[in-house]
């Protein structure tokens, strides 16, 4: 009876993954991983909230990839990893989606249907997608608890909000401010600073330089200010023009015949060189200087249409003059405020003029360019007309353009706090570094205070209460505080279930302020009101904070990383997280960003369908994308892992289960019965070794959260087992007549291909899982608790199977057939045709002798005759030398042309002395092994090819005794392939029969008639009737062979 079960469907990865996660379910696999682990050290893990408001794609995949790794192996090493999936289901995104749904437009629609009724139709629609997001995260291999998921729209999660909010209000951390904000107007509300950070475009503005004539004369003269602006729509609110007082400024008569004032190093932007410039001055001799308003709307305005000075204004573009309109820029708002100046603001909170400027009245700000331009044109006012591109904010919600506007908002003062978070931000370990060490420090050097109030319905609401006036206030931190103060039962902390909830203090009546938080400010809570602390889990949560890893996009640096720092530092001045790894941005693979629209990549599930997760996962982590840089999605590139990770591997799984069944080979007898590790041959002893130095190279990897530097070893290794171990012993298993030899083989490829299926398992968990059951549990040789291979210890190395020695000199061996094989396809000599001699030269002892130890192994990989090892190769080849002009073209200079000569004259010894790493002195520069280019021109029928401190040659002469052994080998090849198309069985006996004409295989076949039926497993090999064969081309041999099972 066969001891393991055949591989069902070679090559169908996406069915068989299939029948994996069933089979996890069965298992109950991940709840007991983690049921497991109970009384184990925590690992916590933090999953930040996605919106279930779209369907997942593949920057979703390549976190929840990375989300999904990190927690399987540190659960195999023996800790409790909890996974909770998260929901961010407040905030902007919903409520665009429900306008949508219902056709409103803006706050005013909203409120005119019932903020209840469009409250409770988000929370109906907020989790539109949670179907979709679980089927795909569980169909790439994430293992994440669903059934326990947090929302922040629980009124435990609204009530550890209202709790961080409170500790913040108490700290003095809050504060209300009227300042200039980033503004959507679509949604008509303010952003924060970092929220305008996330959609920056490349657009087309109007570039306009308008005329503002003083109403006195400038030295003696008329004269006219000019201003520069990319934003014509805040002209008509324009009350003031800024210079810097300490600027050089001049007078310029423009052929116009008029007097402009522009700073002195802009003259020539403007003017052009021939400018004729009639008087200098300094910025503060035109503080106070007034003008003639642009327009009539604000003229009354106290202290405006005057020169003001301001240290913002600098020379970097425009005039040298800033056009001032306070309530559209916070330079402007500051510089205003300073000189006594009230602003004015005629935008509505749609983004519309007022009626306070009629001409313009209902336009979009931004559709009102064009009308204001017409009219200062008309009015002579313009002086230049131009376009400009430029980079500008955009809603990253609703794809609509931001605007600066004066806001009324509730802060977190930030500012106070980045000398903290910028300390706090050092003890956190970046992957890759760069992103914590530049790209976020820089940007907490530079932090704001954080606007975290929204004027919208579907969030948390902030719990403030306030007097009419505004002089009473009161933050509420808790549903028992709010219950105490008001008398009533709360259960829903929803604007629209608790809005109308009144209490006096100091005899006064108080009323929810109706703002919204960010639901930024939610998703940095998460930590405390996913466990809603501190009302319960209170001594858990702070024995296991901060968490030892999260991982997210290279967006959430000015996103989720950095509200997760703010809260933290201000609440516990501690670091929330300990280790995070960023991932970059996947894009279409012709380099553009992906777009429904345009179709410009594969569907994710589709490619799963196709080709598996496990290659999905596997092409993902070894990209680019987990160093924080772009990928060029490649659906090829998916195809590309299939072919040389899980076919190899799947095939190698395949090998060993035939032939341990032909044998009738069990672990459960045939470990036991293994050879010691040292008494094994050298083959077993090397791979065992490769593997303990997988296992220590990948640990290493892993506890440094270098998931970029983890694929590439496991790929070599299975490179290592498949094309070299297996390949070298493969006639062990088959044809080994010695019992401890093949006793050996067994044993060690059982136990590499369970131990890698361990190392294999968080980054491959589909194909790891299969190699796993067929070879442990389908066989009974689990033991208890450990039916999955997710349930196992994960490997860590064993000195006792450790042989560097071993390795090293098996590497040098390898490394001498890899060029003999590169000499072969180079010059067209193929691998079945026998060579007489291969030389191989080396400087190092070592090297020589692994050579001289392995050279019945070199002899038979390479087909050749003899290898030769020798310490110089000149009897192989001329050495021909010449400078190498990158690294001596600065240090030779001039003697470049003299050192050339010198270098081309180079004799061996000079060439030794340097690749000894020793220098030689030419033209006065000592030059190292770098400064020079080394030509090998090969002897006779000789070719050669080096790498470092190898060189490998091969005889190219074939004599007729060659050639008639590499048409044997070539015969033996073909026949085998028609065994496997015939459909024999690896151990079949079969008969075969020919017919040629050809002298050439004639004689082959009565030369190597008993190697080719010992190769082939035939009872006989005769010449007859082969009618019913297959014609054979050997290399321009015709043969017709004929095959039946004996």
């Amino acid at each position: 009876m066969a001891s393991f079960q055949s591989i069902s469907s070679e090559g169908q990865f996406a069915q068989e993954e299939k029948k994996v996660i069933d089979l996890w379910e069965k298992l109950r696999a991940f709840p007991r991983s983690v049921e497991q682990r109970a009384s184990a050290p925590n690992f916590v893990f933090y999953d930040g909230p996605p919106f279930a408001t779209g369907l997942p794609h593949y920057g979703h995949l390549v976190a929840s990839t990375l989300k999904d790794i990190v927690p399987r192996y540190w659960t195999m090493r023996g800790y409790r990893v909890e996974r909770r999936f998260g929901w961010d289901t407040h905030g902007l995104p919903i409520e665009m989606e429900v306008e949508k749904a219902l056709n409103l437009s803006g706050p005013a629609s909203i409120r005119a249907l019932g903020v209840d009724t469009f409250n409770e139709t988000c929370r109906a629609s907020v989790l539109k997608y949670v179907d979709e997001w679980r089927r795909t995260v569980t169909r790439v291999g994430r293992w994440v608890d669903f059934d326990n998921d947090y929302k922040t729209m629980d009124v435990s999660f609204m009530e550890s909000v209202w709790w961080v909010f409170a500790e913040l209000w108490k700290k003095g951390l809050v504060t209300k401010g009227h300042r200039v904000m980033p503004y959507s107007w679509r949604l008509s509300t303010a952003l924060s600073n970092f929220e305008a950070g996330l959609d920056y475009r490349d657009v087309d503005d109007p570039a306009l330089t308008v005329r503002m004539p003083l109403k006195a004369p400038l030295q003696g003269k008329d004269a006219t200010l000019l201003i520069w602006t990319t934003t014509p729509w805040t002209l008509p609110s324009n009350l003031a023009v800024a210079v810097n007082p300490d600027l050089d400024y001049v007078i310029v008569e423009h052929e116009d015949g008029v007097r402009y004032v522009v700073a002195q190093a802009l003259v020539a932007n403007h003017f052009g060189d021939t400018a004729r410039v009639v008087g200098t001055l300094k910025g503060n001799e035109l503080v106070g200087a007034e003008y003639v308003p642009l327009f009539e709307f604000f003229k009354n305005q106290k202290n405006a249409f005057k020169v003001i000075a301001s240290g913002h204004v600098t020379i970097t573009d425009g005039t040298g003059l800033v056009h001032m309109a306070p309530a559209y820029g916070e330079d402007d708002y500051n510089a205003c405020k300073a000189a006594g100046i009230e602003l004015v603001d005629p935008v509505d909170a749609e983004g519309n003029f007022t009626d306070e400027v009629p001409p313009y009245k209902g336009l979009n700000v931004k559709e009102a360019d064009k009308p204001i331009i017409h009219d200062l044109k008309a009015a002579g006012r313009v002086f230049k007309h131009s376009q400009i591109r430029h980079a500008y904010p955009f809603c990253y919600r609703s794809g609509t353009p931001l605007i600066y506007k004066a806001t009324p908002s509730w802060y977190v003062k930030v500012e106070g706090l980045r000398d903290r978070m910028v300390e706090n931000n050092r003890g956190i370990h970046w992957v890759p570094g760069f992103v914590g060490e530049k790209r976020f420090e820089n940007w907490l050097k530079e932090a704001r205070d954080w606007s975290i109030s929204r004027s919208r319905f579907w969030g948390t609401p902030i719990p403030i209460w306030a007097s009419d006036d505004g002089k009473v206030m009161h933050c509420v931190g808790s549903v028992a505080e709010l219950e105490q103060l008001t008398g009533a039962k709360v259960d829903d902390l929803h604007p629209h279930k608790i809005g109308h909830l009144t209490f006096e203090k100091d005899g006064k009546k108080l009323k929810m302020i109706g703002d919204v938080f960010d639901c930024w400010f939610e998703s940095g809570s998460m930590p405390y009101a996913q466990v809603h602390y501190p009302f319960e889990n209170k001594e858990a949560f702070e024995s296991a904070f901060p968490a030892q890893f999260i991982a997210e996009g290279l967006d959430q640096t000015r996103g989720w990383f950095y509200t997760l720092l703010v809260l933290s530092t201000a609440l516990f001045d501690k670091a929330p997280f300990k280790n995070v790894i960023v991932n970059g941005l996947v894009l279409a693979e012709n380099g553009e960003k992906m777009s429904k629209r345009l179709k410009n990549y594969p569907d994710p599930n589709e490619v799963i369908e196709k080709h598996g997760a496990d290659a999905l996962r596997a092409y993902l982590i070894n990209s680019p994308v987990v160093r924080a840089d772009p990928l060029r999605f490649s659906e090829a590139g998916v195809k590309e892992v299939v072919r040389t990770v899980l076919i190899p591997l799947q095939n190698a799984w395949s090998f060993f289960t035939t032939y341990a069944n032909v044998d009738g080979w069990s672990p459960k007898t045939g470990l036991a019965a293994a050879p010691a590790f040292k008494d094994r041959p050298e083959l077993d002893r090397w791979v065992l070794s490769v593997l303990q130095t997988l296992i220590r190279e990948v640990n290493t990897q892993m506890e440094g959260y270098y998931l970029d530097k983890v694929v590439p070893p496991m790929l070599a290794f299975i490179d290592h087992l498949t094309n070299w171990y297996i390949r070298r012993s493969r006639r062990r298993f088959w044809k080994s007549d010695d019992a401890a030899d093949k006793a050996s083989a067994y044993a060690t490829l059982y136990e590499v291909l369970v131990e890698f299926s361990k190392v294999l398992a968080p980054v491959l968990p589909f194909i790891s899982e299969g190699v796993y059951q067929h070879l442990v549990v389908q066989p009974g040789v689990a033991r208890p608790g450990e039916d999955s291979v997710h349930l196992c210890d994960y490997p860590m190395p064993d000195a006792a199977k450790t042989d560097l020695h071993v390795e090293q000199q098996m590497d040098a061996a390898r490394r001498a057939v890899t060029l003999g094989r590169v000499l072969r396809e180079k010059h067209k000599l193929k691998t079945r045709q026998p060579l007489q001699t291969m030389t191989v030269v080396s400087t190092s002892d070592a090297i020589r002798k692994a050579i001289d130890d392995h050279r019945e192994l070199i002899i038979d990989e390479l087909n050749v005759k003899n290898v030769v090892t020798l310490k110089d190769d000149a009897s192989l080849a001329t050495l021909s030398f010449k400078p190498n002009f990158k690294t001596l073209g600065k240090r030779m200079g001039p003697k470049l042309k003299e050192a050339g000569a010198e270098i081309a004259a180079f004799t061996r010894e000079q060439w030794a002395t340097l690749d000894g790493g020793g220098v030689v002195n030419v033209q006065g520069v000592d030059l190292t092994k770098e400064d020079v280019l080394v030509t090998r021109t090969a002897r006779g029928e000789v070719v050669v090819q080096s790498e470092g401190d190898l060189t490998v040659a091969l005889d190219t002469t074939v004599t007729e005794a060659l050639e008639r052994e590499g048409l044997m080998r070539e015969f033996v090849s073909r026949i085998q392939r028609m065994r496997k198309d015939l459909g024999f069985e690896v151990a079949d006996r079969i008969r075969v029969t020919l017919a040629t004409d050809d002298k050439a295989v004639q004689a082959c076949l009565l030369e190597w008639d008993a190697k080719i039926k010992d190769e082939v497993l035939a009872v006989s090999l005769e010449v007859g009737d082969a009618a019913k064969g297959e014609t054979l081309d050997l290399d321009g041999h015709a043969v017709t062979v004929h095959a039946v099972k004996a």
